[in-house]
C-alpha cells in the first residue's frame, strides 16, 4: 500500500510517514474497537494490542484517540465513495440512480453496520471537540462535493434530470439515508423494506425519475 501520511497531534501541517501495513492495522483495530465499545471504551492499549504495535507508536503518529478515529472514518468514507461511484456508473435513469443508492444503503447496513456506527460516534464527538467538528465538517463537505459531481456528470450524459442544484439533491439523498440508517440500526428486527420503497418514491423525482 505504500506509505501513509498521518497528521501529528497538535500540528495540522506536519505529517510523519507510516508504513501502509501498520497504518492499515492500526486504523482497522480502532474502527472495530470504537464500533464495539464507543470512543470512551476504546483505549490505546487495546488498539495497540489488536494492531500488533506499541502503544507509544499510536501516540507518536496519531496523538489522540480523536485523531485516530477521524483517520478511520476518513479512510472508510473514501473507500465507500469509490464503491458507490462504481455502482452508479451503469445507471441510465433517475430511477436507476435512486434504486441503486437505496440498495447500497441496505447492503452497507447489513454487511458492515460498524461504519455507520463510527459516523454517528464522530458526529456526537464533534459536538464537544473543535478538532473533530472541523474534520467532520470537512468530511461532509468532501462527500457532498464528490456525489454532486457524480450527479452533474450523469446529467451531462443524459442519465438524470436534476430538479434542483446537484448539491441540494445530494443533501436530501444523504439526509434520507442517514435517517434510515439510524432507525435501522436502532430497530434491527423490523423490516424496513416498505418504508424504503416509500422513500424511493419520494426522492425519485429529484433525479427526473418517474
Amino acid at each position: 500500500m505504500g506509505t501513509a501520511r498521518i497528521p501529528v497531534a497538535g500540528g495540522q501541517d506536519d505529517a510523519r510517514p507510516l508504513s501502509g501495513d501498520k497504518a492499515q492495522r492500526i486504523i482497522e483495530a480502532m474502527r472495530e474497537s470504537v464500533a464495539r465499545k464507543g470512543l470512551a471504551g476504546a483505549t490505546f492499549d487495546q488498539v495497540a494490542r489488536e494492531a500488533g504495535v506499541s502503544r507509544g507508536l499510536l501516540h507518536y503518529y496519531f496523538g489522540t484517540k480523536e485523531q485516530l478515529l477521524v483517520q478511520a472514518v476518513r479512510r472508510d468514507a473514501e473507500l465507500r465513495l469509490q464503491s458507490l461511484e462504481a455502482r452508479l456508473e451503469p445507471a441510465k435513469s433517475g430511477d436507476d440512480f435512486v434504486a441503486l443508492m437505496a440498495q447500497d444503503l441496505q447492503e452497507a447496513l447489513a454487511e458492515d453496520p460498524d461504519f455507520t456506527v463510527l459516523i454517528f460516534e464522530l458526529f456526537t464527538l464533534a459536538r464537544r471537540n473543535e478538532y473533530v467538528a472541523s474534520e467532520f465538517a470537512a468530511l461532509l463537505r468532501s462527500t457532498r462535493e464528490t456525489v454532486s459531481a457524480m450527479l452533474e456528470g450523469a446529467q451531462k450524459r443524459g442519465a438524470v434530470k436534476l430538479a434542483a442544484p446537484a448539491e441540494c439533491v445530494t443533501d436530501v439523498l444523504f439526509s434520507v439515508a442517514d435517517g434510515f440508517a439510524l432507525r435501522m440500526l436502532g430497530d434491527p428486527e423490523r423490516d424496513f423494506s416498505q418504508s424504503v420503497a416509500v422513500a424511493v418514491g419520494v426522492v425519485r423525482p429529484l433525479l427526473g425519475g418517474s
